[in-house]
């Protein structure tokens, strides 16, 4: 027979528990994990936001990424709402400010200030392209996927140029507003693996 010492034992027991696996979470995981639009896919006018570092957060601007790379992990980030759209990891993007005259025409029609994004999702079993490395088959750097070794060229619009990817990486149209990288449309292509079906 359970006495209320008993009972009111167990119950800070479970209040504490709970209390503890709130806790181990990030404080910003737990802010961000439920806000509303932070799943949703980028949208035209989100504003472009560091993913990663000192600057987490903050509005990436055409200057503050070197020419020629490396790339820079961003999340797409609602202007109206301040929702970052992290709650989905199909949202985080790579992007390079690259010399426009080395990208192909269809590239160059999604670019703003030499700056091209791509989702980092790889098309061939999901994992995150992590690489900026001298291409397999060339001598200028491409994007990597380590899992599978799937390469990408960002100047032809980051198709496949070696390993077992099925098809290019999704690319996010990009403008410049009030000197911030904005999105200019949805992707273009689909974000990670293709589902049989």
């Amino acid at each position: 027979m359970s006495s209320s010492s008993d009972q009111t034992r167990r119950t800070v027991i479970l209040a504490a528990l709970a209390t503890a696996a709130g806790a181990a979470a990030p404080p910003s995981a737990r802010a961000d994990e439920d806000q509303p639009g932070s799943d949703e896919r980028p949208q035209k006018a989100d504003v472009l936001v560091f993913a990663e570092g000192e600057r987490a957060g903050e509005v990436i601007k055409p200057e503050d990424l070197k020419l020629g790379g490396p790339p820079v992990r961003a999340w797409p980030k609602d202007p109206k709402t301040s929702v970052v759209r992290k709650g989905s990891r199909l949202n985080e993007v790579l992007i390079i400010r690259l010399d426009p005259a080395e990208l192909d025409d269809e590239t160059r029609a999604r670019f703003a200030d030499g700056v091209v994004a791509y989702s980092d999702t790889c098309t061939h079993a999901g994992c995150p392209v992590t690489g900026w490395v001298k291409g397999a088959t060339g001598d200028k750097n491409v994007f990597k996927c380590f899992c599978h070794n799937s390469e990408f060229d960002p100047r032809q619009s980051a198709q496949v140029v070696f390993g077992p990817a099925p098809r290019r990486l999704a690319a996010l149209p990009l403008a410049v507003a009030d000197g911030a990288l904005t999105v200019a449309a949805t992707f273009v292509g689909k974000v990670g693996v293709q589902q049989a079906g």
